[in-house]
């Protein structure tokens, strides 16, 4: 899956993440605050609009810097903590036959009965997708549709022969 990197092309300055970033631009902002820079000249210099820098002094000024750092995510934890996502991972890697499917093909039902085998863990088919595409990094993918009866050579000897035979009207 494609992520694009805030840090600039070719440099050797690590990545930031949208909340890091977020928080740096913050960060920035408090240091003009304290050197008296106007509003306006800050939202030009972390490039944000005028109105998040009002809302950040505001904060800036009841709270000081601290109020302005990032806080740890709210809501519900995860059921599965980071063991239990790479023991996933290693059993998904091992491909859906090696768990007694059919077909090497996974599912969001295949994935969640071996989350559940694995880690005795129930996921709905939402929170799998969420497994699958936040915590495990891997995208949707769809096999290729082809005939099994497929003849390759027949089918370039056809375009090769016949189509310009049929093109041509005789």
């Amino acid at each position: 899956m494609y992520h694009p990197s805030p840090s600039v092309a070719g440099s050797s300055l690590p990545s930031l993440s949208r909340p890091q970033l977020a928080e740096a631009r913050r960060v920035r902002a408090v240091e003009l605050f304290e050197d008296g820079v106007s509003n306006a000249e800050i939202a030009r210099a972390v490039g944000v609009c005028a109105e998040s820098v009002r809302r950040w002094r505001r904060v800036w000024e009841q709270g000081g810097a601290s109020a302005l750092r990032r806080r740890a995510a709210t809501g519900r934890p995860p059921k599965l903590d980071n063991t239990q996502v790479e023991t996933v991972r290693a059993a998904l890697e091992q491909g859906a036959q090696a768990h007694g499917f059919e077909a090497d093909l996974w599912t969001l039902e295949r994935v969640g009965v071996v989350v559940e085998r694995a880690t005795g863990v129930v996921l709905s088919r939402a929170s799998v997708w969420r497994l699958l595409t936040g915590r495990l990094g891997w995208s949707l993918q769809r096999p290729e549709r082809r005939a099994v009866e497929r003849d390759e050579s027949e089918i370039a000897r056809w375009i090769a022969h016949e189509w310009p035979r049929i093109k041509k009207g005789r």
